[in-house]
């Protein structure tokens, strides 16, 4: 685990399970459309929240690429799944400020719900094909850029499915002298 403390805001990236963030308020569904359950982070979420998160999601639906909206956590150990599209890489453009909207909008989500916590996965970098470290250095650079605005957020988590997903994490969190 990389922790880097920037405006006052804890910044980590961990491997792990985004659906097993007890210590967090709020999680980050890479969430489909429809807000249903589907494969990967969506899946797990779905499959750990239980069926309430998809008829508490199932009235927002549809969402666009770069939209996001919150919902409780029902069986998750979280309070809310903050559900963000990303773009489809190669079909959804212009996909880098389609997948920033989706850090900005759940940052500020966040902040209008006074969560003090949030754990993203890497949003639109597993089945909706975007390059793993462009999807990565869109997300700390949208995350960086907003730091400064917040006030209730004090802990963001960049939970990674895989070991080189990490380490790319790391790396360019380690650049970062803000």
């Amino acid at each position: 685990m990389t922790a880097k403390m920037i405006h006052g805001i804890t910044m980590e990236a961990v491997r792990g399970d985004i659906a097993s963030q007890p210590d967090i308020d709020a999680v980050v569904n890479a969430a489909n459309a429809r807000l249903r359950r589907g494969g990967g982070v969506a899946g797990a979420i779905h499959r750990a929240a239980g069926p309430g998160l998809e008829r508490e999601a199932k009235p927002l639906a549809p969402i666009r690429p770069g939209d996001a909206v919150i919902t409780g956590a029902h069986d998750l150990p979280n309070r809310y799944v903050v559900h963000c599209l990303g773009p489809v890489y190669g079909r959804d453009e212009p996909a880098a400020e389609l997948l920033a909207s989706c850090y900005h909008n759940a940052l500020r989500l966040a902040e209008d719900n006074a969560i003090r916590s949030i754990a993203f996965p890497a949003i639109s970098a597993g089945a909706f094909g975007y390059p793993f470290e462009e999807a990565a250095q869109v997300a700390l650079d949208t995350v960086l850029g907003e730091v400064g605005e917040l006030s209730s957020v004090k802990q963001i988590r960049f939970v990674l499915f895989g070991e080189e997903d990490l380490r790319i994490y790391e790396k360019l969190l380690e650049r970062r002298d803000d």
